[in-house]
């Protein structure tokens, strides 16, 4: 039996960074939230955020398009909209499951 593997909190993930960086937790926090607020104001403004080595929060734009309704199977209409989306840096996703040779 293997048991459930829970991510970081935000919490865990600043006593982490200020172990390592040696700053104070409310330094890092501090960090982590204007990090935050420029890449949802950058993603707004200009489209895209880029997190070097991470990936790229980008705004996508979505056609209308017709789709069917799962309960009655009902054909629908669904309008256009704008989407966030993330895109893994190709750095990171080779680094957490390598490509196979």
């Amino acid at each position: 039996m293997s048991k459930e593997k829970k991510p970081l909190t935000k919490a865990q993930l600043v006593s982490e960074l200020s172990e390592k960086q040696e700053m104070t937790k409310k330094d890092v926090n501090a960090f982590l939230d204007t990090l935050c607020d420029i890449a949802f104001k950058e993603t707004k403004k200009k489209g895209s955020f880029t997190l070097p080595g991470i990936g790229k929060l980008v705004l996508v734009k979505r056609k209308a398009r017709k789709g069917r309704n799962p309960l009655t199977g009902e054909e629908i209409q669904i309008k256009a909209k704008t989407v966030v989306k993330f895109r893994v840096a190709k750095i990171c996703k080779d680094t957490i499951v390598p490509p196979k040779k």
